[in-house]
């Protein structure tokens, strides 16, 4: 990592739609806004990978987010969940991130409906037994 690009790093995890306040500031008078910046991104190297794991761990200074594949998401996993994927960002860009995560998933919930985080409440009674 560059040490010329610390504005880059730290505003990547804005909100994905610009000009679109939080429910809770919609209703206030408009004060002035800092102009927004517009970062330019290059994901010409990046990697997709999919994860229904994540273990967030840290230090003082860091956040340490590991994501992994569990093959059994149901239930306590009988082999280890292999973690493919490890993230370590400072608690700026972390809670820059959450306020994106939180948007994202208001907008989603607004539009499709509450996520259940809970499986237990999401599995239908007596479908887990039954052959497809």
């Amino acid at each position: 990592m560059s040490k010329d690009k610390p504005e880059q790093e730290e505003t990547s995890a804005s909100p994905p739609s610009e000009g679109t306040a939080p429910a809770a500031e919609q209703g206030q008078a408009h004060a002035p806004q800092p102009p927004r910046i517009q970062v330019q991104i290059d994901d010409s190297r990046a990697m997709a990978s999919y994860a229904n794991f994540c273990r967030v761990t840290g230090t003082p200074e860091e956040l340490i987010i590991d994501f992994g594949l569990n093959p059994q998401p149901i239930g306590v996993p009988s082999q280890p969940i292999v973690i493919t994927q490890r993230i370590i960002t400072n608690f700026y860009t972390a809670k820059r991130m959450l306020h994106a995560l939180q948007l994202t998933v208001q907008r989603h919930e607004a539009t499709f409906g509450v996520l259940e985080t809970d499986v237990q409440k999401r599995v239908r009674p007596g479908l887990m037994g039954q052959p497809r």
